[in-house]
């Protein structure tokens, strides 16, 4: 059996997808999977082993060239490549218009969240057959659910992997244990202040940890600049592609960060994780794992960068006491 996975965006949304790939490697070894993806995310995708080949949309790009000849080409190459691929099963595990739009190209039968389950009813439109997931789970547990009645099996939600190991990389330059600070988020009102990452900086070196960090726009390099020119012995990694930034995250002892994909992916690379909400509520989309945890910012208050430290130090000693 064929199956092509939609889920085309956010990272952390994509992130949250791989526990049910993993369950269906596990419960169903005679299906292939295939998955469609905004092409910023294709390299993210590509961390899970059982996932064949890798499509790739450009929605975001496509908005804003929508009357562009390339950009109907290139919708047009997709459609003719995802027919081409023949699938048996087509698993929109987004639910929304754009996704279900995506599933459509396959020309194959659609499965997916019902009306009452789908983020935007009006997908189910396009959907073959649809199924009942409750709202008030987890985005993980609802998508674990969606692929086990799509595909016939039940997951066994007492336990969570993801399924994916850090790529190799080259992290020439950096010894001892490392503490990856990923400050760098997409809004404004979810940034941890600059002052407060200098402090976690200064607490990590004097844990005996390396700090790390890295950019993405000239606005979080400012940061990273900050914090390394009033914390010297922090580590810079320059802008690089996201398979690198994995590298370099797996590799770390403790991840702490914003609400943002990167914070999402070291969780469920099962490292030590302490996610810093502000503006958010991690509720049915915080981050997931073995040593993940969230320290939420109350309405008008903050979160300490001690406090930060003090939850990864317990986080830390935690996966120790862990069986090899």
């Amino acid at each position: 059996m064929k199956v092509l996975i939609v889920k085309t965006s956010s990272m952390g949304d994509v992130i949250h997808t791989f526990p049910a790939v993993e369950d269906a490697s596990l419960n169903r070894p005679d299906v292939t999977f295939d998955w469609c993806v905004e092409e910023a995310f294709a390299g993210i995708v590509a961390l899970h082993p059982a996932i064949d080949r890798i499509h790739t949309v450009a929605i975001r790009r496509w908005r804003k060239t929508l009357f562009d000849g390339g950009t109907w080409r290139e919708a047009a190459a997709l459609r003719r490549t995802l027919r081409a691929c023949c699938y048996d099963l087509v698993l929109d595990a987004q639910g929304l218009l754009k996704s279900a739009l995506v599933a459509r190209q396959a020309g194959a039968p659609i499965a997916g969240f019902d009306r009452s389950s789908a983020r935007e009813p009006s997908a189910t439109l396009f959907y073959d057959v649809t199924y009942a997931v409750p709202r008030n789970l987890h985005a993980i547990e609802r998508t674990r659910r969606l692929f086990g009645l799509a595909l016939g099996y039940q997951p066994d939600l007492s336990t969570l992997g993801s399924g994916i190991v850090p790529p190799a990389g080259n992290l020439a330059g950096i010894g001892g244990k490392t503490a990856f600070l990923l400050h760098g988020t997409s809004r404004e009102d979810k940034k941890w202040p600059v002052q407060d990452w200098i402090e976690t900086a200064r607490l990590v070196v004097d844990r005996g940890m390396t700090p790390v960090t890295t950019w993405s726009n000239e606005r979080e390099k400012a940061v990273a600049e900050a914090v390394t020119k009033a914390v010297p012995s922090t580590v810079v990694v320059p802008k690089s592609p996201l398979a690198d930034i994995a590298a370099f995250i797996g590799r770390s002892e403790l991840v702490i960060g914003a609400d943002t994909g990167l914070t999402h992916l070291a969780s469920a690379f099962g490292l030590p994780t302490v996610a810093v909400f502000l503006a958010t509520e991690p509720g049915l989309t915080g981050p997931r794992g073995p040593y993940a945890s969230t320290l939420l910012a109350v309405p008008g208050g903050r979160v300490m960068p001690a406090e930060v430290v003090a939850e990864a130090e317990k986080l830390l000693a935690l996966k120790l006491q862990a069986p090899a």
